[in-house]
């Protein structure tokens, strides 16, 4: 059933866009055999819709699906048979049917170029020729399910190749797999890992624009590098920040990305913060408040309250993991230390007294922007409170870290459910809850080097 609400929703929302379902409209102004050529059209692009929606949604609701099948209707209908079966012509002054409905001249290159497929199916000899046949001088990263090659086409493009290993072959790292290609594939922003593309030979391998920085968490807890200096970490804050208000606003689907933290954010050279590992992702049809999940998965120290206890997701959850990576942040520290005691439960006192520059990076030698500090770590503190209820939305957070208004009475609790530091769950509660059945998963996730 939950199958069957997600291909009606994706089909009504295929159906209300400028796409193909506007063309039949028009048809009247058209010869017949033109007309009939566009409704055999239609009819033929309606199906590959479907059929892809379809299969997009068996990825994003943990359905089964053949990994090859999906590739193929996704490469299918990305490209664009219209153009294939349209009688364009390339000579001037001819009328033509452009996608959003009206007839008029030839669309310009720019808007053409806009409809190409945003991601092509690469050949195992295209990645095998980039990445020096996988060498391990070319390995960045590796954990227990992938390993992550850097390479470089023969265009000189830079690239950074996930490869599932042959030991994890399993059923639910393949559904990962369709699901990451499912939600990333459809987002488009600065502050997004893009996606390049995918190959299902011999193997499975997704590949991605290489991001030469590395993550945050290798750059804040590798001793052998120099500290981040303050006006960087601002940036990385400020950017993950709009990246994820892109996934829960901006793009077509409510995005819950579900293990937002420091090593699954990487950085371009000019230290611009981009989202990456949408293995967990959920979209949210606008019609849903929430999803309901289980197993858990994540990973420890950004799990939500009502996300581990309940099951629960929605943005919210993924409020409460930023908060937790603003922490990181500020202090350095990792999200769970030696002492199994997680970072939340650490600073929540701190900012209860207000005594927040005990949260700052000691290496920083106190330099940093006192107002960002305190506009930082306000909005951490908001992130992480235990109700989801009394948390804001993304876009809140936002404002309030872009020299938005600090209304503290705005944000204050009732007394009634004000919440008391031992109310207040950390690591140790988590284990306790779920020490026989929360899924390891992602604490193999890949960090890179």
């Amino acid at each position: 059933m939950e199958l069957l609400l997600a291909w009606v929703y994706e089909t009504k929302h295929l159906s209300s866009s400028n796409g193909p379902s506007t063309w039949l409209f028009f048809t009247p102004h058209l010869q017949t055999k033109k007309a009939l050529t566009f409704v055999c059209v239609y009819v033929w692009e309606t199906l590959l819709s479907y059929f892809s929606s379809v299969l997009e949604c068996c990825a994003l609701h943990e359905t089964e699906s053949p990994v090859w099948l999906f590739v193929a209707m996704r490469y299918i209908r990305s490209n664009s048979l219209k153009r294939l079966f349209s009688l364009r012509r390339r000579s001037s002054g001819e009328q033509i049917l452009s996608p959003n409905g009206s007839i008029g001249e030839e669309n310009d290159e720019h808007e053409e170029a806009s409809r190409r497929p945003t991601w092509k199916c690469f050949s195992y000899e295209e990645l095998f020729v980039a990445t020096n046949g996988f060498s391990s001088e070319n390995l960045v990263g590796k954990g227990g399910y992938a390993e992550v090659y850097k390479g470089r086409l023969k265009e000189g493009e830079e690239i950074a190749v996930k490869r599932l290993t042959r030991t994890s072959r399993d059923e639910r790292k393949e559904k990962e797999f369709l699901t990451e290609i499912g939600t990333i594939g459809h987002v488009h922003h600065s502050n997004v890992l893009p996606l390049l593309g995918c190959c299902i030979d011999n193997g499975l391998y997704l590949v991605f624009e290489l991001s030469s920085r590395g993550s945050v968490a290798s750059l804040l807890h590798d001793e052998k590098l120099s500290p981040l200096d303050w006006k960087t970490r601002h940036k990385i804050a400020i950017g993950t920040a709009r990246g994820l208000h892109y996934l829960h606003k901006g793009c077509k689907r409510r995005i819950i990305h579900r293990d937002i933290k420091a090593s699954n954010i990487l950085l371009t050279e000019d230290f611009e913060p981009q989202i990456s590992d949408f293995g967990l992702a959920k979209w949210l049809p606008s019609q849903w408040t929430h999803h309901s999940i289980a197993p858990i998965e994540g990973t420890f120290g950004h799990l939500a309250p009502e996300y581990y206890l309940h099951g629960v997701v929605d943005e919210k959850t993924d409020v409460f993991a930023f908060g937790v990576f603003l922490l990181e942040v500020i202090s350095g520290r990792k999200p769970v230390d030696g002492s199994h005691q997680s970072l939340h439960s650490w600073a929540k006192p701190i900012l209860n007294k207000g005594e927040i520059e005990e949260l700052v990076d000691p290496r920083l030698e106190g330099a940093y922007d006192v107002t960002q500090l305190k506009r930082l770590a306000f909005a951490a503190s908001l992130c992480i409170r235990a109700s989801s209820t009394w948390r804001p939305t993304i876009n809140q957070v936002l404002e309030i870290m872009e020299e938005g208004e600090m209304d503290t009475e705005k944000w204050k609790m009732p007394e009634e459910e004000e919440e008391e530091e031992e109310e207040f769950w950390g690591f140790e509660d988590l284990e306790y809850e779920y020490d026989s059945s929360f899924s390891m998963s992602l604490l193999d996730s890949i960090e890179s080097t």
